[in-house]
């Protein structure tokens, strides 16, 4: 009789086994990645679908929303999924897996409720399909937004807690209940931004590193915490990936620039050669022209950042910059390693062109006072651009994300760097440390070198870039 007993609840466990394996499919969420922009015409017609309709209809649904237009760090991660699921580059894009994707408007909006309607679905990671049960939330790359049941979930910066809790969040339909068991700060609602809308939410907790925001029920609880401001996270763009330290290479290489450099040593010499004995005049000449170069170069700045601005406005442009100016930085350095190698005056994009030289010298031979220095200095910039550009112009397609008043502080801080050697050059000159002589022979010495470490480094920032470590 006990191996009877045995062997039927044996046979018991084979029946129940498939019926326990259906069950466990049909509460597994279904879940998929979503690229979207905002500002994309198409994307207008997706995002309310989407992000607004589709999560209402299907309590068990979990969308992975990527905006790679306004947050910058995820547009990396549409070149790879491509790589990893063979995707595409466009956006609207839903990915489900490998080779199962739907990419445009038209095909989104025709087709995506058959998809749901169809299966369930593990979430295509960039390391392979996962479920939603044992996704990590804290892994996640990027900045995504989690939309479920009306309900989403924003990540604000990178958090290493428990996402449990965050998982019941978004499930549940108790939400009351769960907000029992955890710790929160209540804040502001914010208003988050889709193509051609934005939604509001009533309510909204912020737990760790995560922002948390829904309609209707249930209630906070007052007296748990102080109602706290946050800052929008779709529009805190000063953590994107730009970076000081790539403002402060970018500008390090500029400032050592052997155009700048000579320019400078060939005003100090024309106002040496007209007053010899009046060395007040060499200081305040040098610092009259490096406080010229410093404001039509800001002025200069602005341009390229809001001309970076426009063409975002394009649809996969801003997928694309990030890359091409990584590219741009790799070309700008192999031309200056090139010029150590094998030197030649007037190099295309690191020297200025012999043909503009006597142009230049012609102004700068007629300078006889400091005033004349800034005037004439303001001047010059034209003929400094061909060889001062090239990291100006990186510079300003990593700043372009920002609004154009926030970028400001950041041209200061370049430009800053930028005049750093003009002015140490100045003060040397004045208190006789040296002679001009010596340091435009100095500086013809080591010109190559000067290439090359302007070189080394813009190379090894344009590379970084381009593999997406920095």
């Amino acid at each position: 009789m006990k191996k009877l007993f045995i062997f039927f609840i044996f046979l018991i466990s084979l029946f129940l086994i498939p019926f326990s394996r259906i069950y466990a499919q049909e509460k597994e969420p279904f879940s998929f990645i979503y690229f979207t922009g905002v500002g994309c015409s198409h994307c207008a017609k997706t995002d309310p679908f989407v992000l607004e309709q589709l999560p209402q209809k299907y309590p068990q649904l979990i969308i992975f929303e990527y905006e790679i237009y306004q947050k910058q760090e995820n547009a990396p991660l549409l070149y790879q999924y491509n790589q990893e699921y063979g995707s595409g580059m466009g956006v609207p894009l839903a990915i489900f897996g490998q080779n199962d994707f739907l990419i445009g408007d038209s095909p989104i909006l025709e087709n995506i409720e058959g998809v749901i309607d169809k299966k369930t679905n593990k979430l295509p990671s960039l390391q392979g399909t996962v479920s939603f049960n044992n996704l990590s939330l804290s892994s996640l790359p990027g900045k995504p937004t989690i939309w479920s049941r009306g309900r989403v979930l924003t990540k604000i910066q990178d958090s290493q807690i428990e996402n449990g809790f965050l998982k019941d969040l978004l499930l549940k339909e108790d939400l009351a209940s769960v907000l029992e068991k955890i710790n929160y700060e209540i804040v502001e609602p914010q208003e988050i931004a889709l193509s051609g809308k934005s939604l509001s939410f009533e309510k909204a907790i912020k737990i760790d590193d995560w922002l948390f925001q829904w309609k209707g029920e249930p209630n906070l609880e007052e007296g748990k915490t102080a109602i706290i401001p946050i800052e929008r996270e779709i529009n805190s763009q000063e953590c994107r990936s730009f970076t000081l330290t790539k403002i402060l290479s970018l500008a390090a290489v500029d400032a050592i620039n052997p155009c700048a450099l000579a320019v400078l040593t060939l005003i100090l010499l024309a106002i040496l050669t007209y007053s010899p004995k009046k060395r007040k005049d060499v200081l305040l000449a040098g610092l009259f022209f490096s406080l010229a170069v410093f404001i039509m170069y800001l002025f200069y700045g602005l341009v390229i950042i809001k001309f970076f601005q426009l063409i975002q406005a394009l649809a996969n442009i801003k997928i694309w910059l990030y890359k091409i100016l990584g590219g741009v930085a790799i070309i700008l350095g192999l031309l200056n390693i090139k010029d150590f190698i094998r030197y030649k005056p007037g190099s295309f994009l690191t020297e200025m062109p012999l043909s503009l030289r006597p142009k230049m010298q012609n102004f700068l031979f007629k300078i006889t006072s400091p005033k004349g220095a800034f005037l004439i200095g303001a001047l010059v910039t034209i003929f400094l651009l061909p060889c001062t550009i090239g990291p100006y112009v990186i510079c300003g397609g990593i700043l372009s994300s920002l609004a154009l008043l926030k970028t400001i502080p950041w041209l200061l801080l370049y430009n800053l760097v930028f005049i750093i050697p003009m002015v140490g050059i100045t003060i040397i000159c004045f208190i006789g440390f040296t002679t001009m002589e010596n340091i435009s022979g100095w500086k013809d010495k080591n010109i190559r070198y000067l290439h090359l470490i302007s070189g080394i480094i813009i190379f090894s920032l344009g590379l970084a870039m381009l593999m997406g470590w920095v």
